[in-house]
């Protein structure tokens, strides 16, 4: 079967440096990627807006800010030279930004399979490095090129077939936020039966850790704007609170199995009152704040496990595209704009008058 010509040229946002919205250039004329050896080049149909992408844009990735996660305006000026990236090293610019991609292989490098090519696949973003230990990666969009384009390459192992009626768009919204909330829910143990608190919950990756914990059987507490909790609830949560409540009045201590946290900050220390004795605490993020105050006797007395979730699994992508297959996964795609759009998609996305995900239409 004969395959479509590729351009040599192609639309994309560049990300040229630290700062605001104006550090993001939409371009026409960016070079087609070319796959090499053992990598594959993907026609992208679809991404999302994600918290990294603007943490990174502004900077907030430095230790010499410790503050709650930056608005879309503007940077954080003492961070512009110290920076990094996901994996420490600083940032290249420019950078093609975009941890999640919905698409279809294109091309092929020397080495894979052209069988693949028109394959509709999903990119794990945490990139394996070859012969490289565990925790050790690259994270797609941030120390390569990602999916704010027409076209992007990533190695053949990290682009896996999906198998779902769900639209590119949906779809899109699934491989940063939902891999990160499966991550928690794996890394922490969460069982059936289990009482789950997880904070952030009408963001992606917290509405994502809702839906995933409710189908591992779980009874979920989430945590959130109050205008936020019917939503919440149509989506698996059993209780709401809302996000000013004070945790131990509301639960009371002792009374949780696992919290997944993405918020941080100075409520913090509650979190940590409200988990029963061996109880397991999981944290990917921290929008109010980095800087939290830990009572270590708190944290012994009571033998929790406190765990950062990062580095993912295989199995943690797997078990996504089998719920995929299995039709029991809806990601939550709450709206969309093109990508020539994406400072007003940023923007909306900093606003937060919604539960899900806003997804990114490639031309």
């Amino acid at each position: 079967m004969a395959h479509a010509p590729l351009p040599e040229r192609m639309h994309g946002v560049l990300l040229t440096g630290f700062g605001g919205p104006e550090q993001l250039q939409y371009r026409e004329d960016l070079p087609l990627p070319l796959p090499r050896v053992g990598e594959v080049l993907i026609r992208v149909a679809g991404s999302s807006v994600n918290n990294t992408d603007i943490n990174t844009r502004v900077g907030w990735y430095s230790k010499t800010v410790d503050g709650p996660t930056h608005g879309a305006s503007v940077g954080f000026d003492a961070a512009q030279d110290a920076a990094p990236s996901w994996g420490g090293a600083a940032m290249v610019f420019p950078r093609i930004q975009g941890a999640d991609c919905c698409g279809h292989i294109a091309a092929v490098g020397a080495g894979v399979d052209a069988a693949r090519i028109g394959q509709r696949v999903l990119v794990r973003p945490v990139l394996r490095k070859p012969g490289a230990a565990p925790y050790d990666f690259d994270y797609f969009g941030s120390e390569c090129d990602g999916a704010f384009a027409q076209y992007t390459r990533v190695a053949a192992t990290a682009a896996l077939p999906v198998h779902s009626a769900l639209s590119d768009l949906a779809l899109a919204c699934l491989p940063c936020s939902y891999s990160t909330a499966e991550n928690l829910l794996s890394r922490s143990g969460l069982q059936a039966g289990e009482r789950v608190l997880i904070t952030g919950a009408s963001g992606g990756v917290g509405s994502a850790a809702v839906q995933l914990a409710h189908l591992r059987g779980a009874h979920v507490i989430a945590q959130a704007a109050a205008d936020k909790h019917a939503v919440l609830r149509s989506i698996g949560a059993q209780d709401t609170l809302d996000r000013h409540a004070p945790l131990r009045a509301s639960l009371g201590k002792d009374s949780v199995d696992v919290v997944i946290d993405l918020v941080g900050g100075a409520a913090w220390p509650q979190l940590l009152e409200v988990l029963r004795r061996g109880g397991r605490y999981a944290t990917s993020g921290a929008i109010a704040g980095p800087q939290v105050t830990l009572d270590l006797r708190t944290l012994y007395l009571k033998d929790l496990r406190v765990l950062g979730c990062t580095w993912q699994d295989d199995a943690v992508f797997e078990q996504l595209l089998a719920y995929l297959a299995q039709g029991r996964l809806q990601p939550l795609l709450a709206d969309s704009y093109d990508l020539r759009d994406i400072a007003a998609a940023q923007a909306a996305f900093e606003a937060k008058r919604f539960v899900g995900k806003i997804a990114l239409r490639i031309p």
